[in-house]
């Protein structure tokens, strides 16, 4: 398969690596700026390496003094000013989102202003400079190591799975400590009481429910299809193997809802919990040796295909129709699966296979719940001229 061999660094045990999109070299880095007016940033040596991260809601909230802030100026309505409003959330900033139409200042893409510097940009320069000045989280990958060879809804569909096994595993860990402590509430305010906790539970499994469904639905109607066409049959395994996990799936929200009215600390709510453990458990592990087939021996074979770049993204564009959920009112949750630099590469491969208005539309989903602060200060002309350059 050539460079499809090419893996990413496992940086983290819930996330593990796969051959569908770049390697990424999750280190600390220094860049060297190479001209004031391109602001094009190069790397110039590395160490370390990135941990796991959540999504950006979900960042620990220190005091805003102590952290610089990044104005961004855009078109609220604007995608490239939804990516980089959303790419900022995972930094350690002060974000003031400052909305402004082009003929306000002039500019096709958004404007980021740190102190002095004032960037202007394709998003790919906007996170370079973003990674220049704050290394970790990493936002870009390797992009010279990038596969184009592969097709663009192999990588979306790897992705997928990388988010569903670690919301899965989340699941786990969170039902084998309910369980171990009989259901009873733990004392955290965020959590509430023992059924409201559980109820929570039950919210976040109804979620991940609803993404796997949907996964699920855009193999059989839109991957699958592909390759069957190509040569009859090599997708009946795959195909079967997701009629055999839907009881379960089931069963195991008609569990949860058993759960909520039992006493907690009872133990019938204990054991009901330890049965609900071990159903996820086996979930969990029929998904990821689902998983690893499909990316072993099934959608490799989409290159072969030989689908031209058109036909791909028209593929893409076709799987998030039959994703609705997972690309509107679950998108925050689906990202939360996913590593900085793993979000921001889904969001480029839903840029490249949808029109404006679309991808505008699915990126408003990341940023509504931050509007962010109005500044009515604006940058100087002199700044503004600097970065138009």
């Amino acid at each position: 398969m050539g460079n499809c061999s090419k893996t990413l660094k496992k940086t983290n045990p819930d996330h593990n690596s796969d051959k569908f999109y770049p390697k990424i070299d999750n280190s600390d880095k220094a860049y060297q700026k190479i001209d004031n007016s391109d602001k094009v940033y190069r790397k110039t040596d590395q160490s370390g390496a990135t941990n796991l991260l959540p999504l950006p809601s979900a960042l620990p909230s220190p005091s805003t003094t102590s952290l610089p802030v990044v104005r961004l100026y855009g078109s609220p309505t604007s995608p490239a000013t939804s990516y980089i409003r959303f790419a900022l959330l995972y930094k350690p900033v002060t974000l003031l989102f400052i909305p402004s139409e082009k003929p306000d200042f002039g500019f096709e893409t958004p404007v980021i202003q740190l102190g002095s510097d004032v960037i202007s940009g394709s998003s790919v320069t906007i996170l370079r400079y973003l990674d220049a000045k704050f290394p970790k989280p990493l936002l870009l990958s390797n992009w010279n190591t990038y596969n184009e060879t592969t097709p663009v809804v192999v990588t979306a569909t790897a992705l997928q799975h990388k988010s569903l096994v670690w919301h899965l595993d989340r699941m786990v860990r969170w039902g084998e400590d309910l369980a171990a402590r009989g259901g009873r509430s733990k004392g955290d305010p965020v959590m509430g009481s023992a059924r409201m906790e559980v109820k929570k539970y039950a919210k976040s499994y109804s979620q991940l429910l609803e993404v796997m469904l949907e996964h699920a639905q855009m193999e059989e109607k839109i991957v699958f299809p592909i390759l069957e066409r190509e040569d009859r049959g090599l997708s009946k395994s795959v195909n079967e193997e997701h009629a055999r996990d839907l009881p379960l799936m089931n069963g195991i929200k008609e569990d949860i809802k058993t759960i909520i009215v039992l006493d907690s600390g009872s133990s019938s709510c204990q054991d009901a919990l330890f049965s609900l453990t071990t159903r996820l458990k086996s979930l969990q592990e029929n998904c990821k040796k689902h998983f690893e087939e499909e990316e072993r021996g099934v959608l490799p074979l989409m290159e072969a295909t030989e689908l031209t770049q058109g036909q791909q993204e028209r593929v893409l564009e076709q799987s998030l129709d039959v994703m609705p959920g997972t690309h509107s009112n679950l998108l925050r949750f689906f990202m939360e699966g996913l590593l900085p630099h793993e979000a921001m590469l889904y969001l480029d491969l839903i840029t490249r296979c949808t029109d404006k208005d679309r991808a505008g539309s699915i990126y408003g989903f990341l940023v509504e719940e931050h509007s962010g602060k109005r500044n009515e200060g604006r940058p100087t002309m002199g700044l503004l001229l600097k970065a138009k350059s």
